[in-house]
C-alpha cells in the first residue's frame, strides 16, 4: 500500500492547475549530492536537495517515483548542452522544480529541516535562506525546442570523444582485456545484463516468461542488481564499482566482480573488504556495462539481452559522460550477439503452460474410451456408474 501511494502521488500532484503552481509547498529537506543514492532514502512528501547538472531522465523518474513534492537544485537543471528530458518530466509531474546555482543550499539546508518554498524563496521557518529560480512547464518546454534546435554541437562533442576512444582505448576494440575465470559459465547461454535505467523494471516485468523458459544467466551492472531482486529475481554475478548496489544485494549469493581503472585503482573495492566479501578485480577502460557486455561476448554467449541499457544516441546524450562513448564502441565489437529487451519481448512466444495438460487431459480421454469399449468388464462397470448418475440427476 505504501509503494502504491508514493506511486499516485505524483499523478495527483500533475493534475493540480496553474494557481496551485504558484501556492506555496512545504516537505521534509533531503540533502543529498548524488541523486541515484538519494533516491533510495526519500520518501512521500519530501523535498530532494540534490546537485545535479542536466537532470537526465532516468533521475527524474526515479525522483517522480519516490513521490517527493519539490526539488531544490543547487546546478543547473539543464545547462542547455544537449536537450535533457528530465527537468521537464519533473515540472509535468507536477513536482516543483527550483534552481539555484548562486545559493549554497548545502550549507543553508540541513537534512531533515522543514522548508517552505514560495515561489523562488527557500524558507526554513520564518527565515528566508535561498533564493532560486522556479522552472515551470511552458518555460521547460521552450528551452527544450530550443536545445533541440542546438544539438548539432552536442553531436559534435559525442563524435569527438569516440574518436579519442579508438585511439585510446584499443583493448575494447581488440578483445586484450584479461578477464578472470568466474563460477558463473557463460558458453553457450543466453546472458541477461541488467543495467539501472529509466525502463528497467518494465523491461524485467516484459521478460518474465523468456526467463522463466530460457533461464539466461544474469548479470547485473551495479544498481541493476537492486532493480533485480524488486522483480523477485536473483542476480548470478554483479559487475561494477560497487557504489550504487544495495547490501543486499552484495551479500544475495552473487559472483562480484570489480571494475577498476586501467591503473589498477578500485575505490569501490574497499566496500567489499570491509564486509568480507569474496570478489575479483577486472581493470579496462570504459563502463562498467561495457566489462559485463564483453565479458559475456568473450566467454561465449550465444545471445546478450540488454535491459535498461542506453541504446539509441539521445540516451547516450542522457547520460552526459564521455565514457558513453566506449559503450557504442562496446556494440560495434558485440555486433549481433546483442539484442535489447523490447526485441526480446516482442519476438519471443513463450510456450503456453496449459497446451501440454490439455493434450495430455485428450490423450488420456481416448484411451479410456477405448478401453472401457474394448473391455466387457469395464464396459458392464461404466454402464453401473451411468446408471447411478442418472438416478442421483433424476433423469
Amino acid at each position: 500500500m505504501a509503494t502504491a501511494s508514493r506511486r499516485r502521488l505524483p499523478a495527483l500532484l500533475g493534475r493540480r492547475n496553474g494557481a496551485r503552481e504558484d501556492q506555496s509547498i512545504e516537505g521534509t529537506a533531503r540533502l543529498g549530492e548524488r541523486t541515484k543514492h538519494l533516491v533510495k532514502r526519500l520518501r512521500a512528501g519530501e523535498v530532494a536537495v540534490i546537485d545535479h547538472v542536466d537532470i537526465d531522465r532516468i533521475a527524474a523518474e526515479e525522483l517522480v517515483e519516490a513521490g517527493v513534492v519539490a526539488v531544490l537544485n543547487a546546478a543547473p537543471s539543464s545547462s542547455g548542452r544537449y536537450p535533457n528530458a528530465g527537468p521537464l518530466m519533473l515540472a509535468r509531474a507536477g513536482i516543483a522544480l527550483v534552481d539555484a546555482p548562486a545559493a549554497k543550499l548545502f550549507e543553508q539546508l540541513k537534512d531533515g529541516d522543514r522548508v517552505r518554498i514560495a515561489g523562488g524563496a527557500i524558507y526554513v521557518g520564518a527565515e528566508e535562506v535561498a533564493q532560486g529560480r522556479r522552472l515551470r512547464v511552458a518555460e521547460l518546454e521552450r528551452e527544450m525546442q530550443e536545445h533541440r534546435q542546438r544539438i548539432d554541437e552536442a553531436l559534435g562533442e559525442f563524435a569527438e570523444n569516440t574518436v579519442a576512444h579508438v585511439r585510446e582505448e584499443t583493448d575494447l576494440l581488440t578483445g586484450n582485456i584479461a578477464f578472470p575465470p568466474t563460477r558463473a559459465s557463460f558458453r553457450d547461454r543466453h546472458v541477461l545484463i541488467v543495467v539501472r535505467g529509466d525502463r528497467h523494471r518494465r523491461d524485467l516485468k516484459a521478460l518474465r516468461a523468456y526467463i522463466r523458459d530460457v533461464r539466461p544467466l544474469i548479470v547485473a551492472v551495479d544498481g541493476g542488481a537492486d532493480g533485480i531482486l524488486e522483480a523477485g529475481l536473483k542476480p548470478d554475478m554483479i559487475v561494477g564499482d560497487m557504489d550504487s548496489a544495495g547490501d543486499a544485494a552484495l551479500r544475495c549469493g552473487a559472483e562480484l566482480i570489480v571494475h577498476a581503472y586501467p591503473d589498477g585503482r578500485a575505490p569501490g573495492r574497499e566496500r567489499l573488504l570491509e564486509a568480507g566479501l569474496d570478489h575479483q578485480v577486472i581493470p579496462a577502460a570504459g563502463t562498467s556495462e561495457d566489462v559485463a557486455m564483453l565479458m559475456a561476448y568473450e566467454k561465449g554467449a550465444t545471445l546478450i539481452v540488454s535491459v535498461g541499457a542506453h541504446f539509441n544516441l539521445v540516451e547516450f546524450l542522457d547520460r552526459k559522460r564521455g565514457g558513453m562513448s566506449s559503450t557504442f564502441l562496446t556494440r560495434l565489437r558485440i555486433g549481433e550477439r546483442l539484442v535489447d529487451a523490447k526485441g526480446v519481448s516482442r519476438l519471443y512466444n513463450p510456450s503456453s503452460a496449459l497446451a501440454p495438460l490439455a493434450f495430455f487431459m485428450v490423450a488420456f480421454l481416448i484411451l479410456v474410451t477405448i478401453l472401457v469399449i474394448t473391455s466387457p468388464a469395464l464396459n458392464d462397470v461404466w454402464e453401473l456408474v451411468w446408471l447411478k448418475i442418472r438416478i442421483w440427476l433424476g433423469i
